[in-house]
């Protein structure tokens, strides 16, 4: 049996790129814990037995692994790849890794790939996703590249597929949705006459993650803690079966002066939660 000789998710590396020297000050007990949250073992194992796949067939692999079931619905709702059209795909995003793999997987079949995710750049350090993917670090150093990134998604001959809440969906009261939608798919899908295709997908992560997200927002804000349990949640969300429902194309025209880009983003965000 072939062994793992590379470790594409580091912790301890990742801790001495971040902290220098000082990294040997951090307890081994909680660097454990770290490893252990992340399921560092466990991810560095499929990563390495998939690592000849990329793009969509590495997506399909990655639903096959976590044992997903897709029940999908409004199949013919999705345009012909051969109509000569690129679109924006939007959906609302209750998991936060699992259902972008998932969405990746089924736009990308019948795309033959040609599609691109606007994402978090820590995304990024999954070989088999990079090729998909257009990256996204609002926080860090490529933050004032943000715009010129997004220009290129759109500019490309890709279709895009956004999660346009840019963080999981948290729960409010008993009732689990994003957050308000940003604008940034309204705007540039009227700048390029892309139509916008609605996609909801039902699922959610464990009431421990929703305790979490809530008093990470409130208290602490400038740390996304909530993201640090995000392959917890998706190894908790395996063997499930998930609902996609995708909807008509909004055409772009719809997007007209009658409302604010803002406006809109919210509007086609309370379609999706009809569909």
């Amino acid at each position: 049996m072939e062994q793992v000789t590379e470790r594409t998710i580091d912790i301890d590396k990742i801790l001495s790129d971040k902290m220098g020297t000082k990294a040997k000050f951090v307890p081994k007990p909680l660097v454990g814990w770290l490893k252990h949250i992340i399921h560092q073992d466990e991810v560095n194992s499929y990563l390495w037995d998939s690592r000849h796949l990329s793009g969509t067939e590495w997506l399909e692999e990655c639903v096959r692994y976590l044992d997903m079931t897709l029940q999908i619905e409004g199949m013919e709702n999705l345009p012909s790849k051969e109509d000569g059209k690129l679109y924006t795909f939007v959906s609302n995003h209750p998991l936060g890794g699992a259902d972008g793999v998932a969405l990746g997987a089924i736009i990308g079949r019948h795309y033959d790939g040609r599609f691109r995710y606007l994402v978090n750049d820590l995304l990024m350090n999954l070989p088999g996703l990079a090729p998909v993917c257009i990256p996204i670090n609002k926080t860090g150093s490529q933050s004032r590249n943000f715009p010129a990134m997004v220009e290129e998604g759109f500019r490309s001959n890709n279709h895009i597929l956004m999660f346009p809440a840019g963080i999981c969906s948290r729960r409010r009261g008993k009732q689990i949705e994003d957050v308000e939608w940003k604008k940034t798919f309204i705007t540039k899908s009227v700048e390029y006459q892309r139509d916008v295709v609605p996609i909801h997908f039902e699922g959610k992560n464990s009431d421990f993650f929703y305790r979490l997200a809530n008093f990470s927002d409130r208290y602490v804000k400038k740390i996304n803690i909530a993201m640090l349990f995000l392959v917890d949640e998706m190894y908790k969300n395996v063997h499930k079966t998930f609902k996609v429902t995708i909807g008509q194309p909004i055409p772009w025209q719809t997007f007209d002066r009658s409302r604010s880009a803002k406006e809109w983003a919210q509007e086609v965000k309370s379609r999706v939660y009809k569909l």
